[in-house]
């Protein structure tokens, strides 16, 4: 079976995509340097695997980024 990767993602799911720990995940979301998660529904927070992957890549960084 394929592995599938989600649209929209849990904390945790969304800390592994990030290779985080989930405290460290939580941690950089209340500090601003990671988007928060959107409410679906109520009490369900979800992220956009999308828009972490861009930050990932660095495109969410304003400006870009030099490697």
């Amino acid at each position: 079976m394929k592995h599938r990767t989600p649209l929209l993602a849990s904390e945790k799911t969304a800390a592994e995509l990030l290779d985080m720990k989930p405290a460290e995940f939580r941690a950089l979301v209340r500090s601003g340097h990671l988007p928060p998660g959107r409410e679906i529904a109520p009490g369900l927070e979800r992220w956009d695997a999308e828009t972490l992957r861009s930050v990932g890549r660095g495109d969410a960084i304003e400006g870009g980024i030099d490697w």
